[in-house]
């Protein structure tokens, strides 16, 4: 069983491009997280460019698309008439000018509703995307990571086979690697997956030594911590030895011991980033895909 899923979810040598690079932007990115080797910086855009734009918007889409991220982030609910749109929440009070929870309005009853910006100010016309939407918006574009969306995985697949988007969309989650083999055992072709550590948690020391004891590394590690402990750091140096990149959450404190987004905002970006870089990460996510951007172009580390 584990064997199937090594076979789906881990790292494959990076194609050689040829001398005239047709490839679209998707699948050079996607190219860049198949190689663990490279020391360029993959800006994963948490919700989309939510400063500016309602989160999980097209609009917001666009902006991050528009700013040179390489992965758009998105979180998924399933409507009452079994739709899959774009929430974080399982409420519609926070993000809309709607109440209540997603699962209790049709699809159509949900795109009556106005989207909120950050702030709480209600949008003349912007409304909650389906995840076809948005899908078929970042094609060829730009890598999307399906968040909240494990246990919508069937339906997700079914619509990436749609659009003929698979090979450009990721998906985490924390379960056994032997539960993601028989999920992938089932279908012929897979999205990208990567699992997510928290590595100072019994269950994410399990699952890590579960994953390192497969013998065969997946793509990409999410570990979170929130203290850069021993361990941690024993960790960071397995998974780059294994041949599998680091991704690092700097979105909140606590997924990334203090070395945050916000920090770097009230600092300055080279004091936080220069030390989650030097931890080895290659796969950085942010609630600022703008100023990491711009920092890590200084840096060489993007393009």
């Amino acid at each position: 069983m584990l064997g199937l899923f090594a076979m789906t979810a881990v790292h494959c040598s990076p194609k050689v491009a040829p001398a005239s690079d047709t490839r679209n932007r998707a699948e050079k990115i996607v190219a860049e997280i198949h190689n663990p080797k490279s020391k360029n910086v993959v800006v994963i855009s948490h919700r989309g460019d939510w400063r500016n734009y309602p989160e999980n918007s097209i609009p917001a889409i666009e902006s991050v698309i528009r700013m040179g991220v390489d992965v758009m982030e998105l979180d998924l609910k399933k409507t009452k008439d079994g739709v899959l749109v774009l929430s974080h929440d399982k409420t519609l009070d926070r993000c809309t000018n709607g109440k209540g929870r997603v699962s209790d309005y049709t699809l159509a009853e949900i795109k009556q509703l106005r989207l909120k910006r950050a702030h709480g100010v209600t949008t003349d016309s912007l409304r909650m995307p389906t995840l076809e939407e948005a899908l078929a918006v970042c094609k060829d574009r730009i890598v999307v990571n399906v968040d909240q969306g494990f246990e919508f995985y069937d339906e997700v697949l079914a619509i990436t086979e749609k659009l003929g988007v698979t090979d450009q969309i990721l998906i985490k989650g924390k379960k056994p690697a032997a539960f993601c083999a028989q999920k992938f055992a089932a279908h012929p072709h897979n999205m990208m997956y990567m699992p997510i550590i928290d590595i100072l948690k019994p269950q994410g020391q399990e699952l890590f030594k579960e994953y390192m004891d497969g013998g065969v590394p997946p793509l990409a590690y999410e570990v979170c911590w929130d203290k850069l402990t021993p361990e941690v750091r024993d960790c960071f140096k397995k998974i780059l030895a294994s041949g599998s990149k680091l991704w690092v959450n700097t979105i909140w404190k606590t997924l990334c011991g203090g070395l945050d987004d916000d920090k770097a905002f009230a600092t300055s970006p080279e004091l936080i980033y220069d030390q989650v870089i030097d931890l080895g990460a290659t796969m950085i996510q942010t609630d600022r895909p703008e100023m990491l951007i711009n920092y890590l172009r200084k840096k060489g580390l993007h393009d």
